[in-house]
């Protein structure tokens, strides 16, 4: 009976895991609404012509590291409810691609100023911060034995 008790996920785990979730599955949904250029969706932002242009221009490892840092943000908290050691690995690589996106949009040429004004200026450091967060958790967790 004891090993039934401690095999049971703390409560934590579940909020974060479900926020963590809810927000990476927006992080997909904003990719591929992006990628499958949904002018409706992108007309919320701004021009949509002007944001796909934007978007098709961008260097090809900051294309690459926004599809790795979104669905593998996905993953990870999918491996976290699900309590494997593997969602810090997840999250690690997501953590990456987001810097390498990232990196692509401040190295590369300047955003549109619908992407850059207000608090959208702000939004890639809190998807970093949130990554780091993330993996932090997942690393913590692994550690305690909460993730096998």
């Amino acid at each position: 009976m004891q090993q039934a008790v401690s095999a049971r996920a703390p409560a934590h785990l579940w909020i974060v895991g479900i926020l963590s979730f809810l927000w990476n599955c927006f992080g997909g949904y904003d990719y591929t609404m992006t990628r499958l250029k949904n002018t409706n969706y992108l007309s919320q932002m701004g021009d949509p012509n002007v944001i796909l242009s934007y978007v098709n221009g961008m260097p090809m490892y900051a294309q690459i590291g926004w599809g790795l840092g979104v669905w593998c943000a996905l993953l990870g908290s999918v491996l976290l409810l699900t309590r494997s050691r593997y969602a810090v690995h997840a999250f690690a690589v997501s953590l990456v691609g987001a810097l390498l996106s990232f990196g692509g949009q401040y190295l590369g040429p300047p955003p549109p100023a619908e992407m850059n004004s207000g608090a959208m200026k702000y939004v890639p450091m809190l998807i970093i911060a949130l990554a780091i967060a993330q993996l932090w958790y997942a690393w913590r967790e692994a550690r305690e034995v909460v993730l096998r």
